[in-house]
């Protein structure tokens, strides 16, 4: 057993992401039936990714980089945001979710070929979605 765990660390994060995932559910279940497919094409990430991380039964963490586009897609209020944020704020403390920190994102929709099996899209989907976050990054300086 480690430090972490005999502290009852982990626990408390299991506890803080089901937190946060409760009130992202929440706004979910309010929304339109294909707002889960848009989370996962804006991501470039399968629908299994998106379950996990929005669901409270996964302990699987939102990645801070991915929080102001779930927030977006998903239209938050502003109380909803609030109490997400500070929800996300208690279960990381050491990750900065804020949407001030983390670069806008828009959505632009690419029709790209069917390759024939699930595999091969989801490859092409991540790789389309890497090549265009480091362009963009170039284009802005930010990236060497």
């Amino acid at each position: 057993m480690n430090d972490r765990t005999e502290r009852g660390e982990d626990s408390q994060t299991s506890a803080g992401v089901a937190e946060y995932k409760a009130i992202l559910q929440r706004v979910l279940e309010a929304r339109p039936s294909g707002t889960r497919q848009r989370i996962a094409t804006a991501l470039a990430k399968n629908r299994s990714f998106v379950t996990q991380i929005t669901s409270p039964t996964y302990d699987t963490p939102i990645p801070a980089r991915h929080v102001d586009l779930v927030m977006e897609i998903c239209h938050f209020s502003p109380t909803e945001r609030d109490a997400f944020l500070a929800a996300y704020a208690r279960a990381h403390p050491s990750r900065h979710a804020s949407p001030r920190d983390l670069p806008r994102t828009r959505a632009h929709v690419v029709y790209l070929p069917d390759l024939g099996s699930e595999e091969r899209n989801r490859r092409l989907d991540a790789l389309i979605g890497d090549f265009v976050e480091k362009l963009a990054g170039l284009i802005a300086g930010t990236k060497d």
